[in-house]
């Protein structure tokens, strides 16, 4: 039996990261009527309404509101959800004709256009703020601005990426968002309609989608990636007559020449080996040059790049003070690693000092392995390499697993600490098992040694067979 999602938990940070106005909306169909009465604070509407109606209540008075066809105003609401048949006075176009179209023919198509949930399959319907968990709802309707919905589309095609299909039918919007998502099981976008604007006071700059449940967890996984990468609500404007230089990523300019100093001829293969801390890189990447894969440290070269003398170190200390030295004057790691912990901004400008000398000290050693051995099958061990969205300089990417709990352990028995300390420590990096989603291997470090041996020699032969 699966787990039910913690809604509050994931609906919070969802509201953090795109700052939604409103709350998103649980939405579930009830094949008995009788069954809103085990809906705990389930509001019963006291006139006639209209859908959309009910959908304001919900996203903008914080009401759990329940209904069945008694309640429905006009018969377009309720034929939609499938809780009653169209009107023959509908079916015939006569209805659209009044005033949406210019003809009975044209209202004829226009009905059959609707897309509608089975007739008499359901009996009542149940909406309310997913943040209260208060059923296990079969879709989730989120209401925002274009530019919050660009960013959730993103969040959606982050990982297993597809193009998004929408429809517009005109004047039944939630046709188009909540029957649309229930028929394909697909994400929904639909502009509201002029009645659900008059009516339900859908704002002049919201749009909605309906999601399917089970894709909350993917949109979140999503949004903080991309949170992670940069890309923020609300959006910042970089000038429409400025120098956009410098507030593109590094990565659009010079892409080309960066992937040819990786790639060199074109022989070689780059390997990326990752995993989360105490996870057992260090391990694989003894075993993968056991084996014949020549090592390059993205760690150590971390440290020869700000040693004293250097003009990486340099530029640390002309920004954030001699503060950050030891007695010694070497850089102390520590007191770098608490000031930019929790600052984003800081962390990013530490990373301009650092990362242009580490990826041209990479550049060098990867093209001596390859002056040796042109066809070599390189390792690059690099622990934060999800994280820092290096995935494009790699053919291929290991990620050396094992689950939450074993690396707390690992790594409190490795240094010294305490669980808790173990797990902030932990929270400074992508959670393991979403670093899943971008490895082409994957090695179970739960086991003995010779268990991950065995893994580490069929990937070794894996990459010599797509190598020839």
């Amino acid at each position: 039996m699966s787990k039910k999602p913690d809604w509050e938990k994931i609906v919070r940070r969802l509201e953090r990261l795109l700052r939604l106005k409103s709350f998103p909306v649980a939405f579930k169909m009830l094949e008995q009527k009788e069954e809103l009465e085990s809906i705990p604070f389930l509001r019963r509407p006291q006139n006639k309404m209209t859908m959309c109606q009910m959908i304001n209540m919900v996203r903008n008075f914080d009401w759990s509101v329940g209904a069945d066809l008694d309640d429905f105003l006009f018969s377009s609401c309720s034929s939609i959800l499938g809780l009653e048949e169209l009107p023959k006075t509908h079916a015939d176009g006569s209805f659209r004709n009044i005033v949406w179209v210019a003809t009975k023919a044209d209202g004829r198509k226009f009905e059959k256009s609707i897309p509608r949930l089975p007739t008499g399959r359901y009996q009542a319907l149940a909406m309310a703020p997913l943040v209260y968990n208060p059923f296990d709802p079969d879709i989730v309707l989120i209401y925002a601005n274009p530019a919050q919905m660009m960013i959730l589309i993103n969040a959606i095609q982050f990982a297993d990426y597809e193009v998004l299909n929408f429809y517009c039918v005109g004047e039944s919007s939630c046709s188009d968002a909540i029957v649309r998502c229930y028929q394909e099981g697909k994400p929904s976008l639909a502009l509201p309609c002029y009645g659900e604007r008059c009516y339900g006071h859908t704002q002049d700059d919201e749009l909605v989608m309906a999601l399917p449940k089970d894709m909350l967890e993917k949109v979140l996984s999503g949004l903080e990636a991309l949170y992670r990468r940069g890309v923020r609500y609300p959006i910042s404007f970089a000038g429409a007559g400025c120098d956009l230089t410098d507030v593109f990523p590094p990565t659009y300019f010079g892409l080309d020449e960066m992937m040819e100093k990786v790639k060199g001829d074109g022989r070689r293969t780059l390997l990326g080996v990752t995993g989360g801390i105490a996870s057992g890189k260090s391990t694989v990447s003894e075993m993968l040059a056991e084996l014949g894969s020549p090592l390059i440290d993205f760690d150590l070269i971390a440290r020869q790049v700000v040693e004293p003398g250097t003009d990486g170190l340099a530029k640390i200390v002309d920004y954030f003070g001699r503060q950050v030295l030891a007695e010694d004057g070497s850089l102390d790691r520590k007191k770098v690693s608490d000031i930019v912990f929790g600052d984003m901004e800081k962390r990013k400008k530490l990373e301009s000092f650092t990362h242009p000398p580490i990826y041209e000290e990479f550049f060098k050693q990867a093209d001596t392995i390859a002056a040796k051995d042109p066809e070599a099958i390189i390792q690059v061990a690099v622990p934060l390499l999800i994280e820092l969205n290096l995935q494009y300089l790699f053919d291929k990417i290991l990620v050396v697993h094992v689950p939450d709990s074993t690396q707390a352990k690992r790594l409190s028995q490795r240094d010294n600490i305490s669980s808790d300390e173990a797990a902030n420590i932990m929270k400074s990096q992508l959670p393991i098992d979403e670093k899943l989603q971008f490895a082409d291997f994957v090695v179970d470090n739960t086991k003995d040694l010779d268990y991950t041996k065995t893994q580490v020699e069929k990937i070794w032969n894996d990459l010599q067979i797509k190598g020839e």
